[in-house]
């Protein structure tokens, strides 16, 4: 398929969401870029966070895990069970921390630390959601701009640093004025497209495979198994499940960029029906995308793909991973079907990436420069936070470029190595607020253990094996990582003093 044909349908997306951005953000100021006005419908915002969460990495990388053999975390579909953790852990985000940001009515979920704790561990909570929640959605947006990259802008003679910029400059024009209030509307274009284009190469296959025996076919290769029972193994069921919930609290609901689209939406009732419609679309599109893998890996077996050493080789190509979806999508599918897909990977492109900039942005000017509360004019403020909008656009450039630099293969597993480490202070700060009644001393020794205890972490899961007699750390090293920080704020911690 042309490469120019392909380009031209991300441009046309492109200027479509410029015109919703317009529409969206006209008469804005900063209290709709940061929040919304508290005036976003629940189902439209319930809708976008699906984008947001799916992102490329599960249009891309989740459909690869299932036929890939050489890792010890996910294979076939025991990627399932990191779902099932992630649809307990909404329940708690929904009933538990929602509940509290509305009573404390924060434009900043990180303000709860300060009225908790104090300045010092309110700064400390936004600097580790500032370092998270930029590492996570560079790695995301690094995926996508990479297949475009490899299918379609290489062959163009495009380098892979100026497609990185334009896309960043591209985000940047339709997040500029609008903010949550643009990309509650966005988000809802994005999900639309991108599900659309898991339905329609789902619908293609199915009948391309002989319809009824498909599910035969994928249990005969080993991709239908779901539950691990090898308990030393990183991919064993109950560290995957409970490692699942305590992603989706930490990922969610300690993170600024998700939050702050839930508490844009009117009141707490319908920010819960929101998370709760949201959890139970998240299982049932995550188990569609196992089996869209499913359906990749037979397809490219029909076609002389072979397995050797871990790999699996078409055309002398190995697409076993994060580059089986492109490949059969844009070489040995209908062209349609390559421009759907074209479609709808840009659409788990831009929510990624739009929602974290902007919410990135507000941090920064409401947590650590303190916007809200400076001596200057609306207009003023509005520069400033226009500064930070671009400055953090240049940040994001900087880490793609790292992260093409690494070339992992399998960026999903990249993703939750990194959560497990920078989102684990976060979880350990807010527990301790919340399940205890001590307070920390006003000190920059709270944020020395929020930065001990990842470094703990990783000394222990990389001599975990060896220690432990062959038990390896996998995805529950966040909990790990929360435990550690919970631990050392209560040995700096002292009982409340009460006043008359």
């Amino acid at each position: 398929m042309s490469p120019f044909l392909l380009f031209s349908f991300v441009i046309g997306y492109f200027f479509l969401l410029l015109a919703v951005a317009y529409r969206t953000s006209r008469n804005s100021n900063n209290e709709s870029f940061f929040i919304g006005n508290r005036n976003s419908n629940w189902m439209l915002v319930a809708f976008g966070m699906i984008g947001t969460s799916l992102s490329g990495v599960t249009f891309v990388s989740v459909p690869g895990t299932v036929g890939d053999f050489s890792g010890d975390s996910f294979k076939a579909f025991a990627y399932f069970q990191v779902v099932i953790g992630y649809w307990i852990g909404y329940f708690i985000v929904a009933f538990i921390l929602l509940p509290l940001y509305y009573r404390l009515q924060l434009t900043s979920i990180y303000n709860y630390l300060q009225t908790r704790f104090g300045h010092v561990a309110y700064r400390t909570g936004a600097l580790f959601f500032i370092i998270s929640r930029t590492v996570g959605a560079t790695a995301r947006l690094y995926l996508v701009i990479n297949v475009l990259q490899v299918f379609i802008l290489d062959e163009i003679g495009v380098p892979f640093g100026i497609t990185a910029l334009v896309i960043l400059l591209m985000i940047i024009l339709y997040t500029f004025e609008g903010g949550v209030k643009t990309i509650v509307y966005t988000d809802t274009l994005q999900t639309t497209f991108m599900l659309l284009g898991l339905i329609v190469c789902i619908l293609y296959i199915i009948p391309q495979l002989g319809g009824s025996q498909i599910l035969h076919s994928m249990d005969q290769k080993g991709y239908t198994s779901l539950f691990n029972t090898d308990w030393q193994s990183k991919g064993f069921f109950l560290k995957q499940i409970v490692g699942g919930m305590f992603i989706t609290i930490a990922m969610t609901g300690l993170d600024q960029e998700m939050m702050q689209k839930n508490i844009s939406v009117r009141n707490l009732r319908d920010s819960q029906k929101n998370m709760i419609l949201f959890s139970g679309t998240m299982v049932l599109v995550n188990l569609l995308f196992l089996f869209l893998g499913g359906l990749l890996y037979l397809f490219a077996l029909n076609q002389g793909a072979q397995y050797s050493h871990h790999q699996l080789l078409l055309n002398g190509k190995n697409v076993i991973g994060d580059d089986l979806f492109p490949t059969i999508a844009l070489q040995f599918l209908p062209r349609a079907i390559g421009v759907i897909f074209i479609i709808g990977l840009i659409s788990a492109l831009f929510p990624s990436a739009d929602g974290a900039l902007t919410a990135l942005t507000s941090s920064f000017c409401i947590d650590l420069l303190d916007l809200k509360k400076m001596d200057r004019s609306e207009q003023q403020k509005k520069r400033i936070r226009m500064t930070v909008h671009i400055c953090f656009a240049i940040v994001f450039l900087i880490c793609i470029l790292l992260f093409k630099w690494i070339n992992n293969k399998s960026i999903i597993n990249v993703i939750l190595d990194l959560a497990g480490y920078t989102y684990g202070p976060l979880l350990g700060l807010f527990a301790f607020g919340i399940f205890t009644r001590r307070n920390l001393p006003q000190t920059g020794v709270i944020t020395l253990v929020c930065l001990l205890a990842p470094l703990l972490c990783y000394f222990i899961s990389k001599n975990a094996a060896q220690w432990f007699n062959g038990f390896q750390i996998g995805i529950e090293l966040l909990l790990l990582n929360g435990l550690l920080t919970f631990v050392g704020l209560a040995i700096l911690s002292k009982k409340q003093t009460v006043t008359n």
